[in-house]
């Protein structure tokens, strides 16, 4: 008896010190991770900065799951923001189960409704956890930790003028940059020629600024990415989130256009991550 209970005591101080060790090398290091998750055709796109997260959308189905449990530690079930660039489905439905499983700090979107019921289905779920709900507009700026958002699109007139179920919805997506030193990334979520190019004209007031990543706005649809906008971004990165499709994504007119560009596909990589300390970058193998 005396031998089983040694036996008993000397596995539960090997489970305890395994989980120490993995708690160890799980914690977060002081770096920026921007991933753009693989979720197959739709958005989903992770920033963590120690135990800070913010979530990009949320892609079409559960994959987006799957990439938080492999960028996050598994102790970690707080995600200080979740932004919903649009409610299309390909960028909100995932989100659903994300609300179910992690307790979510601040909800951020651009107000606009959809009349799927999945979309309400989201919707009850925000309302119902405690949430705090942002709307996005031009000028807003937001601190998480040393991360800072600026958004750039929509502005708030063109939310005014908006009826709340709109067909067009990809043109007021939210824009935004996420900025960690003198890393600089572009987010665009799905907008469309115009509000691309009007986005270009504001970051043209600061031609000075250098950008290492854009998101390719709408999987790389050749309507998304202007010239106007790279000229203005002149990034060192491309990143596409796509997958398999019947739309032609991404377009050989956005591939043209980004030729000089350094393009990184999360349908050929999978999870592309880059990583910054907020001086140099790096993509993550």
């Amino acid at each position: 008896m005396m031998q089983i209970k040694h036996r008993y005591i000397f596995g539960l101080l090997v489970l305890i010190l395994f989980a120490v060790w993995v708690a160890v090398f799980s914690l977060p290091d002081q770096n920026l991770h921007l991933v753009a998750c693989d979720v197959g055709q739709g958005d989903a796109i992770l920033a963590t900065y120690g135990n800070i997260q913010i979530l990009t959308d949320g892609g079409a189905n559960n994959k987006v799951l799957d990439c938080l449990g492999r960028h996050m530690p598994f102790w970690d079930r707080t995600i200080e923001l979740v932004i919903l660039t649009h409610p299309d489905r390909d960028h909100f439905r995932g989100l659903i189960e994300v609300f179910r499983r992690y307790r979510i700090d601040n909800y951020l979107s651009n107000g606009l409704e959809s009349g799927s019921r999945e979309y309400q289905v989201l919707k009850n779920e925000v309302g119902g956890r405690g949430t705090k709900t942002i709307i996005a507009r031009e000028g807003l700026s937001i601190r998480a930790g040393k991360i800072r958002l600026d958004i750039l699109n929509p502005t708030e007139e063109e939310l005014k003028g908006l009826k709340t179920n709109v067909s067009e919805r990809n043109e007021y997506s939210v824009v935004n940059t996420l900025s960690l030193g003198d890393f600089d990334a572009l987010l665009t979520g799905d907008v469309e020629n115009g509000a691309a190019d009007n986005v270009a004209g504001k970051l043209a007031l600061n031609a000075k600024r250098e950008w290492e990543y854009i998101k390719i706005p709408h999987h790389g649809s050749k309507n998304g990415l202007t010239q106007k906008l790279l000229d203005a971004v002149r990034p060192k990165l491309a990143v596409i989130s796509v997958g398999k499709n019947s739309y032609g994504h991404p377009h050989e007119e956005t591939l043209k256009i980004l030729r000089k560009t350094k393009i990184l596909r999360t349908d050929e990589m999978g999870d592309v991550e880059v990583v910054s300390d907020g001086k140099k970058f790096w993509v993550k193998n």
